[in-house]
């Protein structure tokens, strides 16, 4: 059965068709807009479909309920195969390639009658686009540099890349003369896992200074397009970047209009309709009478909407807006709340620092309690522990903590490996004698759905298993798609057993993911945040988990590294 990922590539890809096929807009829109809707689902839209609940998902009528439904029950679509005889299925992978449009595609393929990027490259260098209706040689050479560019990027960027690159763009752009202030916007700001291009608002009367600092970044390779206040380049690694520069006075607008996402600026929108206001990037308008309001903070335009601030990572249309009309927004958590870190690792496995260097790193970030959570035997490449070897970690652990003193609580845990078979690396009379452990998937991935989920369900029922590190074994830095899990039947089941499920904060994993995350919330699952930290450095990456953990609209009660030693203690305790 498909799973969601799935569905949303199937509607993607029928919008793709759709546009190139020269189809009215709304049409494309709404297949998108399911396709947004299932990726940023918590449940699996096979349970909304058992249940006959398919039109309660967001973008969801009663003719995409039915092509949901016969692609659950056939792994078939009777609608997309008469589309792609119409238009070949191949186009739609020429929407990546930049400069080039839905109409230049259908020009393109129906006058020379060719499907593949390789054959589009072709004939570029041979001339035979140039003299195409509406192209010329200018056109061919875009095309040529776009798809370079493409052969360069590897689709949406994670987080974990983009971000750091972010933070140093505005660094040097808050330092250029005139500059007020700058920001990230777009699916950046709202720190989804991974992003597409980024998008960076400045304030400053006068952009000229601002423009030259930008196009002169260091790794930038090509200058896009510069106009006044617009700028686009492309760094080396094939990452673009565009900046928007704006009045002081008028940021707010422009802040809040670039950040996004599009269907939670359309309900903003429509508040100020109802207010008898027009919103744009540049000011909210008298629709009678034409005067405006200039807002110089995102904070002046949500109170003059009358509603509450809304988050950046809670702008995603998922009931963010009516919370904020009825002032019930969340108090998400924080990084300043995390007081724990329950899942890292040292030299005695795959780590590089000492307990007690990773213990003072601790120290000086804050932190209250750590547990290292060493590899287990059977993951022999990260040099995993024998139990013999647990007893010496136990020992420099007990050493450590002399040496620290009252300045924070180590616990010696493991990180214990869920064999294919869903049996545990070391037996359960051991894993009672550890402080806390931590279960995680590394192997066998690419089991068959219902097999990997029973092999993780047998994880989650053990009494001894206290928490369940990156649940899909996901990883972003090099990309590995995570496994195919029934996590609505893995996160009912936590919810049952009382085990804690992990959103991983190191970058190259981000995992659990906020749908699902959120779900769990919704289910009453605890969650713990860690950083999986292998070196003093990793303990920094801890922003990331919190701001995946916003994105679910967590608060601080919902995740257990914001409690107390004592209720850490309690709760481990009673799991025995």
């Amino acid at each position: 059965m498909m799973n969601n990922r799935q569905l949303a590539d199937t509607f993607t890809l029928i919008a793709n068709l759709l546009e190139i096929k020269g189809e009215i807009i709304y049409k494309t829109l709404a297949y998108r807009k399911a396709s947004e809707s299932l990726l940023g689902l918590g449940r699996e839209a096979s349970e909304f479909w058992k249940d006959g609940k398919l039109e309660e998902i967001p973008g969801v009528g009663k003719a995409i309920a039915e092509k949901i439904e016969e692609l659950l029950s056939t792994n078939k679509l009777e609608f997309l195969e008469k589309l792609t005889k119409e238009v070949p299925a191949e186009l739609a992978g020429w929407l990546q390639v930049p400069g080039l449009g839905p109409k230049k595609i259908a020009l393109i393929w129906k006058t020379l009658n060719i499907t593949s990027l390789s054959e589009l490259e072709t004939a570029a260098k041979n001339g035979q686009l140039r003299d195409l209706p509406g192209m010329g040689a200018k056109s061919e050479t875009a095309i040529l540099d776009g798809l370079a560019s493409l052969a360069r990027r590897s689709g949406r960027i994670p987080l974990g890349q983009a971000y750091p690159l972010a933070q140093e763009i505005v660094a040097t752009l808050k330092g250029v003369k005139g500059v007020t202030t700058a920001e990230p916007a777009g699916s950046l700001r709202r720190m989804r896992s991974t992003v597409g291009d980024l998008d960076i608002l400045v304030a400053a009367k006068d952009s000229s200074a601002v423009m030259d600092a930008f196009v002169n970044l260091k790794g930038v390779s090509r200058v896009l397009g510069r106009g006044e206040t617009k700028a686009s380049i492309e760094f080396s690694d094939g990452v673009r970047a565009q900046l928007w520069v704006h009045p002081p006075e008028r940021f707010g607008t422009a802040l809040q209009y670039a950040t996004g996402s599009k269907d939670h600026n359309v309900k903003l929108r429509q508040i100020a309709l109802d207010k008898g206001l027009s919103l744009s990037e540049h000011a909210l308008t008298k629709v009678k009478g034409g005067g405006e309001i200039l807002c110089a903070t995102e904070e002046k335009v949500y109170e003059t909407l009358g509603v509450q601030w809304v988050p950046p990572e809670l702008r995603e249309d998922r009931g963010e807006v009516e919370a904020a009309k009825a002032n019930k927004l969340p108090k998400l958590i924080q990084v300043k709340d995390i007081k724990s870190n329950l899942h890292m690792h040292s030299t005695f496995s795959d780590g590089a620092l000492s307990i007690l260097d990773m213990a003072n790193a601790a120290i000086k970030r804050g932190l209250k309690t750590i547990v290292f959570t060493d590899h287990s035997v059977g993951l022999g490449v990260a040099n995993g522990l024998s139990m013999e070897r647990h007893k010496e970690q136990a020992a420099e652990i007990k050493k450590v903590q002399k040496q620290v003193g009252d300045k924070i609580l180590i616990l010696h845990g493991t990180e214990v490996e869920i064999k294919a078979d869903g049996s545990l690396d070391y037996p359960d009379v051991f894993l009672a004698s550890l402080d806390l452990v931590v279960a995680s998937l590394h192997s066998s991935l690419r089991q068959p759905r219902e097999k990997i989920t029973e092999r993780l369900l047998k994880v989650v029922k053990n009494p001894h298993v206290d928490i369940i590190g990156h649940p899909t074994g996901r990883e972003l830095m090099p990309e590995r798609e995570g496994a195919d899990l029934d996590m609505e039947v893995i996160l009912q089941a936590a919810a049952e057993s009382g085990v804690a499920v992990e959103i991983n904060a190191h970058p190259s994993r981000l995992d659990l993911d906020d749908p699902f995350a959120r779900r769990a919330r919704e289910l009453g699952v605890l969650i713990s945040i860690n950083t999986d930290a292998h070196s003093e450095g990793d303990y920094d990456m801890l922003h990331y988990g919190v701001a995946i953990a916003r994105r679910a609209w967590l608060e601080p009660k919902h995740v257990i590294n914001t409690w107390t030693q004592k209720k850490l203690l309690d709760w481990l305790k009673k799991r025995g």
